[in-house]
């Protein structure tokens, strides 16, 4: 595989390049050249596009391809086409698979099933042994099978103790602990942000106080343990203070943010539209500012899509009874690049290249001579409306049919290998 990427902005922070428009030759999957002009010969494909710019590969550390267990919503390998038109080269899969990825098993089940592609595929393994919360799961042994972190998903851990447990026995094998925060006998089965907006509506909403309370207690367990955690799905304000000051100590705690908890605020539930029932919930505009505001200072370190596909039966039902979760691959980069606010360009693309693959200690990618290319490249000022055919999971729960967006994916290059979008 030789390519020539001509005229292409380099973002990555940790280039000697960044910031610049150069060509780079790729000559079997390494980068041999980078150059501010480059004759192509004859046995080259030659990428040329209108504002085209390049990045480290993206990474994301949270999505669902519902295999095994509910191929009907989505499975491996139409997962990979979607996580590949997305602008993704590695994704790390949830562990809320059926069975749950909470054996050597199942993490050979999904690296056999994935090697070879395009796009990484990185398991991670259930905490607790089948997502039940009372005993830890085989973690060391997933570990050598190539899981990458250990996490009960959406299920948050109620059992102090057992997430202590697991915080100091990951630390004899280097891993890591993800936890999602959500304090059960509060948020009591809530469908949407509590506020102002789920009074109008007569929703039963869910306090911001129910994922506060669970990120202050894991930010107490890992600083008892002095172990390493990351914390998921921040969407409230006061998380983003608890975080900031554990990290202010010195704690060695991470955060992620996903996307719709960025760009979208609860008062978009006021038409009753399922595919707006997401776990966390939309909260208020406050909230999403200070989601911003996180990032941009860095004590949110990663930014998530959440791709969560859910069939129609689970979403096209009255909204109390509909299940959590919309597909976020397709309209990531997208959505994030449209609604950014003063988020800068370096900062985004930082939170879904390099922190992340720190984060979960994956190989470091860098835009220069001699690195095996590892790249995605997009258009941060294209205009786009995103329609039904640019849906490519099997599952449709979007809310976005006929918005336009700012910002696109075109490619990515990654194992030797090259996928280019058409249109």
């Amino acid at each position: 595989m030789n390519i020539l990427i001509k005229s292409a902005h380099i973002i990555d922070s940790k280039s000697d390049h960044n910031g610049k428009v150069m060509d780079v030759l790729i000559e079997n999957g390494t980068i041999k050249s980078i150059k501010s002009k480059i004759t192509p010969d004859k046995n080259v494909k030659v990428i040329e596009s209108e504002n085209l710019h390049i990045s480290n590969g993206w990474v994301d550390m949270q999505v669902s391809f519902c295999d095994p267990g509910f191929e009907h919503k989505e499975d491996i390998e139409n997962g990979i086409k979607v996580a590949s038109h997305s602008g993704y080269t590695g994704v790390a899969v949830v562990s809320s698979t059926n069975p749950t990825i909470h054996s050597k098993a199942e993490v050979l089940y999904i690296k056999n099933k994935t090697a070879h592609s395009i796009v990484d595929v990185y398991p991670i393994g259930t905490l607790s042994h089948k997502l039940e919360g009372q005993d830890i799961s085989e973690m060391y042994d997933m570990k050598l099978a190539g899981a990458v972190a250990f996490s009960d998903d959406k299920k948050s851990i109620g059992n102090a103790g057992l997430l202590m447990r697991a915080l100091l026995y990951a630390q004899n094998f280097d891993g890591l602990i993800i936890t999602h925060c959500d304090e059960k006998t509060i948020s009591n089965d809530g469908k949407m942000n509590e506020g102002v907006v789920s009074t109008q509506l007569g929703l039963k909403g869910i306090p911001a106080l129910a994922e506060e309370l669970m990120v202050d207690r894991n930010i107490f367990l890992a600083e008892y343990t002095n172990a390493a955690i990351h914390i998921a799905n921040i969407s409230t304000k006061k998380s983003v203070d608890l975080i900031r000051q554990a990290k202010a100590k010195g704690l060695k705690v991470t955060a992620s943010a996903n996307i719709y908890s960025i760009a979208l605020d609860e008062s978009l539930l006021t038409g009753f539209d399922s595919n707006y029932k997401l776990n966390p919930p939309l909260r208020t505009k406050e909230d999403v500012e200070a989601i911003k505001k996180g990032v941009s200072e860095g004590i949110i370190d990663v930014i998530s899509c959440d791709h969560r596909p859910q069939d129609i039966e689970s979403k096209d039902i009255e909204f109390d009874y509909a299940s959590n979760g919309m597909i976020g691959l397709e309209t990531a980069f997208g959505l994030l690049n449209t609604n950014k606010g003063k988020l800068k360009l370096s900062t985004i693309i930082d939170a879904i290249t390099i922190h992340p693959r720190k984060i979960l200690k994956l190989k470091e990618s860098r835009i220069a001579e001699g690195e095996i290319a590892n790249i995605t490249l997009f258009n941060p000022e294209i205009e786009w409306v995103f329609e039904k055919k640019h849906i490519l999971s099997k599952s449709s729960n979007t809310p976005f049919l006929g918005i336009k967006f700012k910002g696109k994916a075109i490619g990515i290059i990654n194992n030797k290998q090259s996928s280019l979008n058409k249109g």
